[in-house]
C-alpha cells in the first residue's frame, strides 16, 4: 500500500481530517484552543468519469462536496452539526489516517450517487445525507484509529517488559527483541517512533537500573564494574561514559551522593 503523502493530497487508502474557519486559524497562528466552524474530510477515491477532468463542487446548507480532478474528494461539514465533538476528533486531526477498503468503497459510492443525482434531489435532504456520511466516516475512522493505538500501546508494553527482563544481556539488540516478539525489526521501530528509538530506549532503561542499584545501600559493596555488567554494559568505561552523559555525574559520584541521603 502507498505511504501517506500530505494533508492536501492524501495517498490512496488514507483519510485526512482538517479544521477550518476563523477560530481554527486563530488557534493555529496564536496558539491555544479554538473550535473550528467546519471540519473537512479529504479522501482519495474513484470519481465519476464526467468530473474526472474538470472536477465538481456542490454546495448545500452546512455541507460542501468538492471533487478534485486528482481523485481527492473533500467533504466539508459544519462542526456544530456533528454529534462528535472536536475534542473527540483530535486523534484524527491533521495527519493521514489509514481507512479500510469497505469504508472507502462505501464513501466512493455515496459520493458518486450524490454527484449523479444531486441536481434532482432536495438540497436540504442532501445536506443531511452528507452530514450522515461524514459522521459514518469519522466514527469508523476514529474507532479504527483508537483500536490501532491501543494495539500499538500493548505491543510497546510487551517490548519494554522484554527489554527490562533481559537488560543484563550485552547481546540484547533490536533484532533479538523483534525476534522474541515475533515481529519484524521495522515493526519494532514503528512501536518507538517518538524520536528516541529502540537503542536509546534500551540505553535509558539500563541507566535507570544502574541508578537504582547505585542508590541501594544493600548493594553498596558491589563494584562499579559488576553493576555495569548487571545492567548490560560492555565495560566499566563504557558504562561510566554513558551514565555521565545521562545524569551529569559519574557512577561513583552518583552513588556517594545517593548514599549520603
Amino acid at each position: 500500500m502507498a505511504e501517506p503523502q500530505s494533508m492536501d493530497v492524501p495517498a490512496s487508502g488514507y483519510l485526512v481530517v482538517r479544521a477550518s474557519g476563523a477560530a481554527a486559524a486563530r488557534a493555529a497562528i496564536l496558539g491555544g484552543r479554538g473550535d473550528p466552524e467546519d471540519v473537512q474530510l479529504l479522501l482519495r477515491c474513484p470519481v465519476p468519469r464526467a468530473v474526472a477532468e474538470s472536477g465538481a463542487k456542490l454546495t448545500f446548507a452546512d455541507a460542501t462536496l468538492h471533487l478534485q480532478p486528482s481523485g481527492v474528494v473533500m467533504l466539508t461539514v459544519a462542526a456544530a452539526k456533528l454529534s462528535i465533538s472536536f475534542a473527540e476528533l483530535r486523534p484524527l486531526m491533521f495527519r493521514p489516517v489509514e481507512v479500510d477498503a469497505p469504508l472507502r468503497s462505501l464513501f466512493a459510492g455515496a459520493v458518486a450517487h450524490v454527484v449523479a443525482a444531486g441536481p434532482r434531489l432536495d438540497p436540504h435532504g442532501l445536506a443531511h445525507h452528507l452530514l450522515g456520511l461524514a459522521e459514518l466516516v469519522l466514527r469508523s475512522a476514529l474507532r479504527g484509529e483508537l483500536d490501532r493505538v491501543d494495539a500499538l500501546a500493548a505491543r510497546r508494553r510487551e517490548a519494554l517488559e522484554y527489554m527490562r527482563a533481559h537488560l543484563g544481556e550485552q547481546s540484547l539488540s533490536a533484532d533479538k527483541i523483534a525476534e522474541a516478539l515475533y515481529i519484524s525489526r521495522r515493526r519494532l521501530y514503528q512501536l518507538f517512533d517518538d524520536g528516541q528509538g529502540v537503542s536509546e530506549r534500551l540505553k535509558g532503561l539500563r541507566v535507570e537500573r544502574a541508578k537504582a542499584l547505585l542508590a541501594d545501600p544493600a548493594k553498596a559493596g558491589r563494584g562499579i564494574a559488576e553493576i555495569a555488567r548487571d545492567c548490560g554494559f560492555t565495560s566499566a568505561p563504557h558504562f561510566s561514559r554513558t551514565f555521565r552523559r545521562a545524569t551529569g555525574r559519574t557512577p561513583r559520584e552518583f552513588r556517594e551522593r545517593a548514599l549520603r541521603g
